[in-house]
Parts: structure tokens; C-alpha cells; sequence
């Protein structure tokens, strides 16, 4: 059986967070689902994913503002990350974005700020910026999102780079690109993988990925759906966490009960079969 030794991810610096976060891109975009969104949140603490993630990108801010109400009352109990812009990754404008996050957000610190994609300005300001705001008390660590190994290789090269506590990328059954360079690359120096849209993004892609025979196969042996086997799957190694979304109560079950599936070796390789793992460099997938 394939099985992770633990629900857990540990980051560079022994923080602890869940296999399984909840993402809330799109969401607080429509005042008709924001009370349902809030209670999603909330409900998903409750079962153990309390790592959430946001970015001031997400509906100009309006995404950190009902992650900000969900968190009334509950902030100590959750792992809050949000995502800065690269144009305003460095100097004044990386402190005046993350104190606009953290006004939004209703907090006096977050505990993981990331680089939302590489923009203009050097990597060498960004982490200047950052390890600054992690001397201030603003965020307690610092990561990035969408870099390559590229790009992680030359990070590491930085002073201070090496405090880099994760890199949110794209990675779901379909989209399996770093698994052939980067995703070793941070095993060997133990930067964990924070997965985004792990059960791809709505529409033709998660039709073809939902639909497959191999997956629909394997969701009715385990009485689950499609997604929750999309789900699964991708935090199936034990070293790479999941940030899912869900706006609805339902929705969060779903997802938390997509956490105890366990695979076995031949299900990995029927998958493996149907969507195999590029033998050659691709590059980034990024939404």
C-alpha cells in the first residue's frame, strides 16, 4: 500500500502544517455565496485543514477580506499564507503590501509570505525584503510561488536564500512537469512542494482528467469521486501538501475525507499508465 508515514509536512525550520490546505482563489467574489465561503473555512479548520491560503492578487484583496472575517476568533489555530505581486515584491512596496494583507486580513503577522511568480525585480531585493519582514515581526518565514529549478537554483545561490520555506506550484495528475527535475530537486534540500489547484482548473482539462476510465475505475473501488481520487493523488508521496478549494460545507468533507485514501502500488500504477510522468524537462505549468 502506498502510504504516507504522517498527515504531515514539516518546513525547513520545523513548522508543522496539514497534507491538506484549503485554497481560496475566487473566492469572496460574490456576496451571495460569502456567508457559505466563511463557513467553509471555518469548517475546514475544524477538520485539520488549517493551513489557508490567499493573495492580494485574489479579487483585488476581496479574498483576503473574507479569509480575514472566517478567521475572527480562530486566527491562533490557523496557518495563514498569502502572495505578494512581483512588481511589488521589494523595498517600500513589499511593506506596504504585506501590512495591506495583513490589514485585510484582520492579523498581525503572517505566518508565510509568498512570492506569487517571478517578476522584474531580482530575486537578491525580494529576499532582502522578506528576511526584513520576518525581522520585524510582520511574517514569521518567507517562500515563493511558480519558480523553476531554474530559478530556485540561483535563490539558493542568494544570501538568505536558503530560508526560502516552500514553492507553491502547479501539480495535479495532468500536470505532472515537475516530477521530473524539480520536485527531486527540492526533496534533496527540503523545500516542500505546496500544490495549487490540485484537482486542475474547471473545464476541458478536469473534464478529460474526471472522465478518464482509469479514474472513474478507481473512485468507485473506494466509494469516492473522481476528484477526491485527483485529490488524493496528489499528496499521495507524504511530502507535498495540497491547497484545495471549496466553497461549500459539502465540498470540505469531500476534500478532508480525500485525505485518508490510501492507494495501492498496482491503482499508482494504472494512474501512472493513463497520465505518465514526463521523461524529459517541460516547462512550468502555471494558471
Amino acid at each position: 500500500m502506498s502510504k504516507p508515514e504522517s498527515d504531515v509536512i514539516r518546513l525547513p525550520d520545523g513548522a508543522v502544517l496539514p497534507r491538506l490546505g484549503q485554497g481560496t482563489w475566487f473566492m469572496g467574489e460574490q456576496a451571495s455565496s460569502r456567508a457559505e465561503e466563511i463557513a467553509a473555512l471555518r469548517y475546514g479548520v475544524e477538520l485539520g485543514m488549517n493551513l489557508i491560503d490567499t493573495a492580494e492578487m485574489y479579487g483585488d484583496g476581496r479574498s483576503e477580506e473574507l479569509v480575514g472575517e472566517a478567521l475572527r476568533g480562530i486566527r491562533d489555530s490557523v496557518f495563514l499564507v498569502s502572495k505578494v505581486y512581483p512588481h511589488n515584491a521589494a523595498g517600500a512596496s513589499l511593506v506596504r503590501s504585506c501590512e495591506a494583507s495583513l490589514k485585510r486580513l484582520g492579523t498581525d503577522h503572517l505566518d508565510l509570505y509568498l512570492l506569487h511568480w517571478r517578476g522584474t525585480i531580482p530575486l537578491a531585493e525580494t529576499v532582502e525584503g522578506m528576511e526584513a519582514l520576518v525581522a520585524s515581526g510582520k511574517i514569521a518565514r518567507w517562500g515563493v510561488s511558480n519558480l523553476d529549478i531554474a530559478d530556485m537554483q540561483e535563490l539558493l545561490r542568494i544570501p538568505g536564500g536558503n530560508h526560502c520555506a516552500v514553492n507553491q506550484v502547479l501539480y495535479h495528475l495532468g500536470s505532472r512537469g515537475i516530477e521530473h527535475e524539480l520536485l527531486p530537486w527540492q526533496r534533496g534540500h527540503k523545500i516542500p512542494i505546496m500544490a495549487y489547484s490540485p484537482l486542475a482548473q474547471a473545464g476541458k482539462l478536469r473534464k478529460g482528467l474526471t472522465e478518464n476510465e482509469t479514474v472513474q475505475r478507481i473512485a468507485e473501488s473506494h466509494g469516492v469521486t473522481p476528484l477526491q481520487i485527483l485529490l488524493a493523488w496528489s499528496i499521495r508521496e507524504g511530502d507535498v501538501m495540497a491547497i484545495p478549494k471549496a466553497g461549500t460545507r459539502r465540498h470540505v468533507e469531500e476534500n478532508a475525507a480525500a485525505g485518508k485514501l490510501v492507494f495501492t502500488a498496482d491503482e499508482l500504477w494504472q494512474l501512472d499508465d493513463a497520465f505518465p510522468q514526463p521523461s524529459w524537462k517541460v516547462p512550468l505549468d502555471m494558471i
